[in-house]
């Protein structure tokens, strides 16, 4: 492993830093890395353990002691040991009084007890200074070099010295630390490596939904109804036609569900004349998986254009071509140009491929490696006004694939409409709501509210008024 602590955080390491002892209780794998990387980066450890003639695979020039004897070299313990193993520690009350113990376990699932592991640590060592600190970082992250998002480092306690310590050892290792607070935020920290991707839930579940509810509505349209009315076989538009058909009309319906809610909170703001009073929590909720939803959307995108590429392969196309040109030879007639057919496919075929290039751009812009790269004002564009023009095109792109079918009565079976025309519901309700939102009067109104101005607090300005007179 590479020791790049020096070069990546050189004024957080001076020379009393390097020379000061740590103490590790536990030799696990996650005690051990934090062990190693501490001394790459110039620091003295030593470790605690029930068994210390045992211990092995410890970095070279570490001490193994006792635990009691360990606890005696240094006034920072990190505690890298499981919860249920705490009540060891109430023999060392008086080897540990005073002393700085950064826990940094987790349970093995949310909200396993009723108080955190350090709280509870902390009521077991009264004496001490607890501070909860590197439960979010893996052992082989720590060994393999984090990266990212796998550099932070939520860092809570109740003694702002002790804490401030702790903070400048994680500086040190080459990691960031995140101040969370009191000791009362321990549960949530320990709670964050337990959640599995709690922002994508809904974006799944609700893309799932979609997808299942389309995929039948489909089957029953072309499937269900063929062998109904003409004992026709079409169960071989499961594999491409039907998902064909799903894929582009969840993508569009997700699309629009990224910029609903943003229109739903204007809406919600001009009502009350206020942006200082809380939105409702599915809302927050919902404008907080925005970006989820849009990269669910994108993903959606890529499986239609691919399934659409492969059309021109597939045997019933080849077949149907193949009968059309024969037919067309042995009757000697040929199809005439129709050049409004020609506009509307091209159309169509052109704004698909300007609509999936920005989809593509949107989705790349949200990368954090790219959005770091922007400031504010670029990045709101580009989801915001990008975004729009993005769901405009896939709409027109819909619109102009469904041309004369949407009033054709054979579009129609069992008085059902395609699923395109089901799509585009929320996209053209969207789009219409937002027309709405930028006319300039609305426009002004909304800003108005945005930049602090309360209708009620000027109703009671001018009452005061009214009551002065």
């Amino acid at each position: 492993m590479e020791n790049t602590c020096t070069d990546e955080f050189p004024l957080t390491m001076n020379s009393s830093e390097k020379e000061e002892t740590v103490c590790v209780f536990g030799t696990g794998d996650l005690g051990r890395s934090l062990g190693f990387k501490m001394h790459q980066c110039g620091y003295s450890v030593v470790f605690g353990s029930r068994s210390p003639q045992m211990s092995s695979l410890l970095p070279s020039g570490a001490e193994v002691l006792s635990y009691s004897e360990a606890a005696q070299k240094s006034d920072i313990i990190i505690v890298a040991i499981h919860r249920e193993h705490y009540y060891f520690l109430t023999e060392l009350t008086k080897v540990l009084k005073g002393k700085i113990l950064v826990d940094v376990s987790n349970n093995l699932k949310i909200n396993q007890y009723p108080e955190s592991n350090a709280e509870y640590l902390a009521q077991l060592l009264p004496g001490t200074h607890v501070v909860k600190a590197f439960n979010t970082i893996s052992a082989w992250a720590l060994q393999s070099g984090a990266l990212d998002a796998s550099r932070q480092v939520f860092v809570c306690g109740n003694d702002s010295k002790a804490k401030q310590r702790v903070m400048n050892i994680v500086r040190t290792l080459g990691l960031t630390p995140l101040d969370q607070g009191s000791l009362t935020a321990a549960k949530e920290i320990e709670n964050y490596p337990l959640q599995l991707f709690p922002m994508w839930r809904f974006p799944l579940y609700l893309s799932a939904a979609l997808c299942i509810f389309v995929f039948f509505y489909c089957v029953i349209r072309d499937v269900i109804y063929p062998y109904v009315y003409g004992k026709k076989n079409e169960t071989f538009r499961l594999a491409i036609s039907i998902p064909n058909r799903v894929f582009p009309s969840v993508a569009l319906i997700l699309l629009a569900l990224v910029y609903l809610p943003g229109v739903l909170a204007a809406i919600l703001q001009l009502y009350r004349g206020t942006k200082y009073r809380r939105f409702p929590a599915w809302l927050d909720h919902w404008m907080l998986c925005r970006k989820q939803l849009g990269l669910v959307a994108l993903g959606f995108a890529f499986l239609h254009v691919l399934y659409t590429l492969v059309i021109p392969i597939r045997y019933f196309v080849r077949w149907r071509l193949k009968n059309m040109t024969l037919t067309q030879a042995m009757t000697n007639k040929d199809s005439p140009f129709s050049t409004s057919t020609a506009w509307r496919s091209d159309s169509y075929v052109a704004l698909g491929i300007l609509g999936f290039f920005l989809f593509v751009l949107l989705g790349i812009t949200s990368l954090p490696s790219v959005s770091n790269t922007v400031n504010w004002r670029e990045f709101r564009f580009v989801q915001s006004k990008l975004g729009y023009l993005t769901l405009i095109l896939c709409t027109a792109h819909a619109l102009v694939y469904g041309g004369q079918r949407f009033l054709s009565p054979s579009s129609y079976k069992w008085y059902l409409p395609p699923a395109h025309v089901l799509a585009l519901i929320i996209p053209c309700t969207l789009l219409v709501i937002k027309f709405i939102l930028i006319i300039p009067c609305i426009d002004k109104a909304l800003t108005r509210i945005r930049q602090g101005w309360e209708r009620s607090s000027k109703s009671a300005s001018a009452l005061n008024r009214k009551t002065d007179i």
